[in-house]
């Protein structure tokens, strides 16, 4: 006698449940990026965002990022959140190709949580997706063609997409609060901490190892291996990459000229502030910002050539 098979093809919604984006908390999808591996060879220098969250979803490759102030192995599977206000560096080569997907959202006010953060500020930074890495690069990659390709309605599309990857991060994280709660932070530690937040402060202006020292009440030697401890980076080379990775943020952020970026970011000169650009991204600012933006033209063209292929 044969066996009949199960005919439960519908699922209905068992719980009720409470919606997690109401009243004020209304995100905005600001960006999504696409980050191939063999743009590692120009990568995103260390950066913070003020007024929004960023998820970026690793999908190819391994490296070692610096998030806020310790470095951290990330590799495929992995989902990096950085809520507004974390400095992150995205050490990549073309030794270390990483592919990976980033998506900007602004506009959150999630409950108990200040504003533009998606999770506490103890959770952690770095939380591998398991079983549910394929949604989330599913989710990723339509909202990226639609809005590269100019679908019609791809906002509207995308930004019910942003609330589908959102709970799925929250999901993700889960109850994952910091189990550090009563751990006693070294002296030392401290004292990087204090470092970190003065050059992020004043990286802008003309400060030296010694105008920290004098500012910290510390001696410029100690402050330089009590940092490099924490970081993995001397004061002089964090504050050198703060600085190009603020000066990326506005030449793909603003029309600001080339000259004016490079004063607000420290450099008396353009050339000098060209020479360390070139140095640490690959390319000269101007090719950077030209490149960096996505043409939807571009996109079209690239979607019809695909479209030929037998």
């Amino acid at each position: 006698m044969a066996e009949h098979k199960s005919l439960n093809v519908q699922c209905f919604v068992k719980k009720e449940f409470q919606p997690v984006f109401v009243g004020e908390n209304s995100p905005k999808l600001l960006y999504v990026s696409d980050i191939r591996p063999d743009t590692s060879a120009h990568p995103r220098v260390m950066h913070a965002h003020e007024d929004f969250v960023e998820l970026l979803l690793i999908c190819s490759g391994s490296s070692t990022y610096l998030i806020h102030d310790k470095k951290y192995a990330v590799k495929a599977g992995d989902l990096l959140i950085y809520n507004s206000g974390v400095v992150h560096d995205e050490i990549s080569s073309s030794e270390n190709e990483v592919g990976s997907y980033c998506v900007a959202v602004g506009g959150l006010h999630m409950p108990g949580l200040r504003e533009n953060a998606l999770v506490p500020d103890d959770a952690g930074y770095v939380f591998p997706t398991g079983n549910d890495f394929e949604t989330m690069r599913s989710l990723c990659e339509m909202m990226f063609r639609s809005l590269s390709s100019g679908e019609p309605r791809a906002e509207a599309f995308c930004h019910t997409l942003m609330h589908a990857l959102l709970v799925k991060a929250v999901s993700i994280v889960g109850v994952k609060l910091a189990a550090n709660d009563d751990e006693v932070i070294a002296e030392p530690s401290i004292l990087g901490r204090r470092i970190k937040a003065y050059i992020d402060e004043h990286y802008a202006e003309p400060i030296t190892l010694q105008s920290i020292g004098d500012a910290l009440h510390v001696s410029p030697y100690y402050l330089s291996h009590v940092f490099k401890e924490m970081s993995g980076y001397s004061p002089m080379q964090y504050l050198l990459r703060r600085r190009i990775g603020e000066a990326q943020t506005l030449l793909i952020t603003t029309d600001l000229p080339v000259t004016q970026i490079a004063g607000m970011v420290g450099y008396d000169t353009q050339s000098y502030f060209n020479l360390q650009f070139s140095r640490h991204v690959g390319m000269p600012p101007k090719k950077y910002r030209q490149n960096y933006i996505v043409s939807q033209e571009q996109e079209k063209t690239k979607g019809k050539r695909k479209k030929k292929k037998p």
